[in-house]
Formats: structure tokens, C-alpha cells, sequence
């Protein structure tokens, strides 16, 4: 499964940066956390999970009665397919305008901001 990026769908996505965040976890710990945003019904996050296994997102332990799920995907491929798609199908291939829209949209902090110069230093160096 790590060769081949699958596009995970919004609700996908949510479940994934959970379980990346906190490592494997059952449906009912995942399920804590979503609903912490916005309460989700134990059933609803079940069926995306166990679908999401069927794709290949997820693997799927059974600890007895309890089932543990760890994502099969790698983060970091997985956020750059997401973003690649993004700057293709929203702002047409052109990355900068999406940073330059996104940048007008949220105040980066100090430490970001630091980050955004040394890459910027960076691409100057590299001309």
C-alpha cells in the first residue's frame, strides 16, 4: 500500500491525522476525539473505519473484543498527493498563489514566520 497514494476523503482524513497524531487506536478512542470537535455517532466512525481498512488505509488488530487500527499510509506522502491535488484541480498548478491566498487568509506565528524566511533564503540561494 505504500506505493500507491489513495486520495482519503474528508472524513478519512480526520480519522488519519487522529491516528497519526496518537498512534494506533480503537474505534471508541478515535470516536472520543472526533467528537470533541463536533459529537459523531460510535457506529458512523466504525463504518468509515472498517471501510477504510477495506481500502487499504487502515490495518486492522482484533486485542481480543477490541479491534486497534493503525494507519497503512505514510503522513507525509499522503498530505503531498492531498496538496499536489489541490494546487492542480483548485488554483490550477499555480502553488504560489495557493501560499500567497492562504498566508492572506492566516497570520503565521513567530516560529512559522522564521520557517517562511529560511525557505525563501533558501530558494535565493539555489537561483
Amino acid at each position: 500500500m505504500s506505493d500507491q497514494i489513495l486520495k482519503p476523503t474528508h472524513s478519512e482524513m480526520e480519522i488519519l491525522q487522529i491516528l497519526w497524531k496518537n498512534g494506533s487506536s480503537s474505534v471508541k478512542e478515535v470516536n472520543t476525539i472526533l467528537g470533541e470537535k463536533k459529537p459523531r455517532g460510535y457506529t458512523t466512525t466504525l463504518k468509515i473505519m472498517q471501510i477504510m481498512a477495506e481500502k487499504g488505509l487502515l490495518s486492522r488488530e482484533a486485542n481480543g473484543k477490541l479491534h486497534v487500527y493503525t494507519p497503512t499510509i505514510s503522513e507525509y506522502k499522503t498530505k503531498s498527493t492531498v496538496l499536489n491535488s489541490m494546487v492542480d484541480q483548485v488554483y490550477e498548478g499555480a502553488a504560489m498563489q495557493m501560499v500567497i491566498q492562504a498566508l492572506g487568509n492566516y497570520r503565521p506565528n513567530e516560529d512559522e514566520i522564521n520557517e517562511l524566511k529560511a525557505l525563501i533564503a533558501k530558494f535565493e540561494q539555489t537561483k
